[in-house]
């Protein structure tokens, strides 16, 4: 899995461009990876309407779920699927619509600085085997691409008391081991106190 460095797009997964993006502040390199789960309806797995929504032509009529969430303009740069297909909506060098009101470090606004990877899943239940091999693969690329990542967490700690996600169901120590040849290790490993869940250790 590779990134070309002109379009800041994965190299041969489906890209559908999000409206929902705009420039970093300029000057700004992604820094850190928020990982977020996202399901629709919630707790349903499959059909198009996560796409929908990060394209913004969710349609309310085809749940009464829709209706509440119609209104907000969100993205993701990446949406990960059940069996570990990814898609992309918004090239990493531009800023994705993913995190709202949030804090990290004691940075505000943490969309500025991050890349948002979907999972689909809820905060409960187990993320699937194919989720955590095709994640790996995306931070090792992005690492590769975006040296200045140093630092990696969930929405939950970025957004406390507003988001849950990914949640319990997620396996942080999981994914810890599938990087450690990445040299990703627990952020206390690195004397991190700021909500980061993983942190990128000298090489």
């Amino acid at each position: 899995m590779s990134i070309d460095p002109e379009t800041g797009r994965l190299a041969d997964v489906p890209f559908l461009p999000s409206p929902h993006c705009d420039a970093r502040p300029e000057g700004m390199l992604p820094d850190l990876i928020v990982v977020h789960g996202i399901t629709l309806p919630p707790g349903a797995f499959g059909g198009p309407w996560i796409d929908d929504l990060f394209m913004g032509r969710l349609d309310p009529s085809r749940h009464p779920y829709f209706a509440s969430i119609v209104h907000l303009r969100v993205s993701a740069h990446l949406l990960i699927r059940r069996d570990g297909a990814v898609t992309q909506y918004v090239p990493f060098h531009l800023r994705a619509w993913h995190a709202g009101v949030s804090s990290f470090a004691g940075r505000q606004r943490c969309n500025d600085f991050s890349i948002g990877i979907e999972l689909e899943g809820t905060d409960d239940a187990p993320y699937a085997e194919a989720q955590y091999a095709s994640l790996t693969r995306v931070i090792a690329a992005l690492q590769q691409a975006y040296p200045s990542l140093r630092a990696m967490t969930g929405h939950e700690d970025i957004a406390p008391g507003r988001k849950t996600d990914p949640g319990p169901g997620f396996d942080w120590a999981r994914l810890e081991q599938a990087l450690a040849p990445h040299h990703w290790a627990a952020a206390a490993a690195k004397g991190w106190a700021s909500g980061a869940r993983l942190a990128i250790m000298s090489t």
